[in-house]
């Protein structure tokens, strides 16, 4: 009988688990979809996101920006106008562009003071500060997931792959080296405010030695909202057309009155968001937030979305699930199965790409040359 409680309890937290990877493996496997890129820079969005709602919700946020930000901002707005101007398009035409960026830097100053402000003014825990802090979170992220698609893979879109893949790879390592910067957040791992939502510490169930605690079944009941929501998004709304249009085919969907841009940037966009929510969870599933801490659910959720069929959503979903159990169920019963929870991950992936390339549910599709 307590092995089967056992099995029980360690399901309950591999449920867990892999419900966080699937919510950062999504956003993988649509950007892949989309731009059949690897946006490595994805797991460390997440981190972001657990970071930034670690300052909202303790008053650290910081309520301006430093000069020198401000000065690389405007120097490189004055740079582009002066290369567009080079290349002969007219200043009407340049403003339209860069309308998005300027659009963003100037809210983003009175908003970071008013968002700093309020901060220093929640109290935990409380519904008003666990909604604002995960407002301007996901908020945040989706800015910078957006910011990153349109300065870093924007411009490279029509150029080799292989120049998107290392973009990626060097903006994941600033986003994690930058992170380790003491005046950014340091190379030192802090507590996580674990009453960031309120009345969810302690257990739900207690029976048997089963216990289900109150962020294990919020952490699955969110994930399956989200999925749900994603799914309609994705079936049933003209963006959701447009998504799958572009994945498809860029020329066909263009040809079809399908703005290319904008559906890209719906993508990342997204996929930031959910990444976000991710590690708001982690953060308070685990209570502890660090620079690198993105580095293994991030690959673990990649593992998860080329296992499932590379830009397949519920493959993605499914596997990332599987994986979180797998992972548990080593920790639980191999002797000294903590030494090999995440060797296990890039043993699944390398018997994957042996057996089945294309994934779980993936398809093998012949590229014309």
């Amino acid at each position: 009988m307590q092995s089967f409680t056992e099995f029980i309890q360690q399901l309950i937290n591999g449920l867990s688990v892999g419900s966080i990877y699937a919510l950062i493996a999504v956003g993988y496997t649509m950007v892949y979809g989309v731009l059949q890129l690897i946006n490595f820079a994805h797991g460390d969005i997440f981190m972001v996101g657990a970071m930034v709602s670690l300052y909202v919700a303790t008053g650290g946020l910081p309520p301006v920006l430093p000069i020198w930000f401000h000065a690389i901002v405007l120097i490189g707005f004055a740079v582009a106008f002066g290369v567009h101007w080079l290349l002969g398009r007219s200043p009407a035409a340049t403003f339209r562009r860069l309308l998005p960026l300027i659009a963003i830097y100037v809210i983003s100053v009175p908003v970071l003071f008013g968002s700093a402000w309020i901060s220093r003014r929640l109290s935990l825990p409380s519904w008003f500060t666990t909604i604002f802090v995960m407002t301007f979170t996901i908020v945040l992220c989706g800015t910078l997931g957006y910011l990153i698609e349109r300065l870093a893979y924007r411009p490279l879109r029509d150029k080799p792959r292989i120049n998107s893949l290392i973009t990626a790879i060097g903006i994941s390592l600033l986003l994690e080296y930058g992170g380790q910067n003491s005046q950014v957040f340091g190379p030192t791992p802090q507590a996580y405010p674990s009453n960031l939502i309120p009345y969810l510490n302690g257990p739900l169930v207690s029976w048997h030695h089963i216990v289900i605690l109150r962020v294990d079944v919020l952490v699955l009941a969110l994930t399956v909202l989200i999925m749900a929501g994603l799914s309609y998004i994705v079936l049933k709304t003209r963006t959701g057309l447009g998504l799958r249009a572009v994945s498809y085919r860029f020329d066909t969907a263009a040809l079809m009155g399908v703005n290319i841009n904008s559906i890209i940037s719906f993508t990342f966009v997204l996929g930031s968001s959910l990444a976000a929510i991710a590690g708001i969870l982690w953060g308070v599933k685990y209570t502890r937030v660090d620079p690198l801490m993105g580095l293994m659910p991030g690959i673990k959720a990649f593992i998860a979305a080329v296992f499932g069929g590379i830009g397949n959503i519920a493959g993605a979903v499914l596997v990332a699930v599987v994986l979180g159990l797998v992972e548990v169920m080593v920790v639980g019963y191999l002797p000294g199965g903590s030494q090999y929870r995440d060797g296990v991950a890039f043993v699944i992936l390398i018997a994957i790409l042996l057996v089945k390339p294309s994934g779980l549910l993936g398809k093998n599709v012949v590229e014309k040359v």
